[in-house]
């Protein structure tokens, strides 16, 4: 009688095993799905699934949670029927053994695509519509460059010797001492201020860029001029007339105001016309200009070696010229969606670009694959950096947040929920790391603390959203450019 008794709670207690096992792997499948941070996506998405788009008591942030509910019971679903059907698949197979090679085989396609579709099901809960992750277009290059990716590794062999160097002595550092000199870095961030404004033109601003020696700014806007102001006086210059439409970006060669002439192409602009130029710092008119593009430039970032120029393009595409073999060198394309931001591994080895298509993507200059993809984002990615510790990417969005990208674990370290709109852009502190400087559409700078990435200040003054941000090589100035007409800089009371 006691046999007869257990035997019901054994089976009810394994049922109730399973089924415990199951919702906490579905769980955590649930924590892996992206849903969208803009509570009127999120009310339109459950709207498509037939749900209602919201419940008695309810706020955005439980309606969000429900989303991804759903999309976890689905997906639980699509691979439960999938499991389902291979295993009646394989039952008729054995229940019919006179069936012929050419039937098993049939039954084998049908099982596979099956699960191929199981599959699509599943990612597309996690991916933009209309994108294939997989594909990524390589083109052949010219003979030039062979040459260029030997030489940029060799450059990033010995850039990553040295600062392996500098980490090993920083790690042997005491406790007290590394702690000391992060907590004067947040200090000084704690501390920025409005030191300057300025009116930077009749129609608002696009970009500011400092150059590597901190004395010039320089400014874009959306009349196609380019202003070089002294810094931090913020004394008009001189003024370029430089692109037909709004000027997109600015880029300083590396050596620019240290080793490089200042007759010689010292920087670079870019602008939604298409056009690529290249400045020096004595003439108002062009030294030359880089053609090929046929849709608007969004970005420019130069090699850390000044060797190379790369622009990102709206053609879905972005580009590398060398200036020792004066052409254009590569032509990569990998987005599905124009490519916004692009920058470099400090160490010369690595390009990150950043997509409309809502994702990001890192490329091995030396070999040309891509190495690793930035998938996380609900909306088109704008900024891109890389910290001086060689393993930190963060990327901004227009889903607001900050993404922190570990390229040692490939993988999300971790997400910032950063502005109240669009993150404009995002640069590391260029010293030591030791911060992180975002700007928004909704008016405001924000410092975030590298490690912890609390934030530990934010800079309002602009009247309008933030289009561009730059710090100067020390870290003692930041610049910041506004739809308000207006550029920024802001220190700490010392400077």
């Amino acid at each position: 009688m006691s046999a007869h008794l257990l035997k019901p709670n054994a089976t009810f207690t394994a049922a109730q095993h399973d089924e415990i096992r199951e919702d906490f792997e579905r769980k955590i499948r649930a924590k892996q799905i992206v849903v969208p941070t803009n509570d009127e996506h999120v009310r339109k998405r459950l709207r498509q699934l037939g749900e209602p788009i919201t419940l008695f008591g309810e706020g955005k942030a439980e309606r969000r949670d429900r989303l991804r509910e759903l999309l976890s019971r689905q997906a639980s679903s699509a691979a439960a029927t999938g499991a389902g059907a291979a295993g009646e698949d394989q039952g008729e197979e054995a229940e019919d053994g006179s069936e012929s090679d050419e039937d098993e085989d049939e039954g084998e396609d049908d099982e596979g695509e099956d699960k191929a579709a199981n599959a699509d099901a599943a990612a597309a809960t996690t991916a933009p519509s209309g994108y294939n992750q997989k594909e990524v277009w390589y083109h052949e290059g010219p003979e030039e460059l062979e040459a260029a990716r030997r030489f940029i590794a060799a450059y990033s062999l010995v850039a990553a010797r040295e600062r392996l160097k500098r980490q090993r002595i920083q790690v042997a550092r005491p406790e007290p001492v590394k702690a000391a000199a992060m907590n004067e870095s947040l200090k000084f961030a704690r501390e920025l201020t409005n030191y300057g404004s300025q009116i930077g033109d009749d129609r608002p601003l696009s970009s500011c860029t400092f150059s590597p020696d901190g004395k010039t700014l320089v400014t874009g806007a959306f009349t196609g001029l380019l202003k070089l102001w002294s810094s931090p006086e913020c004394k008009l210059i001189r003024t370029l007339r430089a692109h037909a439409e709004r000027v997109s970006s600015i880029a300083f060669h590396p050596q620019s105001g240290k080793s490089l002439d200042a007759s010689a192409a010292n920087f670079a602009s870019c602008g939604v016309d298409g056009t690529v130029k290249l400045w020096s710092m004595t003439s108002e008119t062009s030294v030359a200009a880089i053609d090929g593009h046929e849709a608007r430039v969004s970005r420019l970032a130069y090699h850390p070696s000044g060797r190379f120029l790369a622009s990102t393009c709206f053609d879905h595409s972005w580009r590398l010229y060398d200036f020792a073999a004066q052409k254009e060198i590569l032509f990569q394309e990998g987005h599905s969606k124009p490519v916004y931001g692009i920058a470099f591994h400090p160490d010369g080895s690595l390009a990150g670009t950043s997509g409309m298509d809502a994702f990001g993507r890192i490329w091995d200059l030396r070999t040309g694959r891509n190495v690793m993809l930035l998938n996380g984002h609900v909306n088109a990615l704008l900024g891109i950096d890389f910290s001086l510790d060689g393993y930190t990417v963060a990327t901004s969005s227009e889903d607001h947040t900050i993404k922190i990208w570990d390229l040692r674990k490939q993988a999300c370290a971790y997400t910032i929920p950063a502005h109240n709109n669009l993150v404009s852009l995002v640069k590391f502190d260029p010293v030591n790391g030791h911060y992180l400087v975002s700007a928004g559409y909704d008016n405001l700078i924000k410092v975030w603390a590298a490690g912890t990435w609390a934030n530990i200040k934010t800079l309002s003054g602009h009247e309008n959203k933030i289009m561009s941000l730059d710090i100067s090589s020390d870290g003692t100035f930041f610049a910041s450019a506004s739809y308000d007409r207006t550029f920024k800089l802001w220190s700490n009371d010392v400077y």
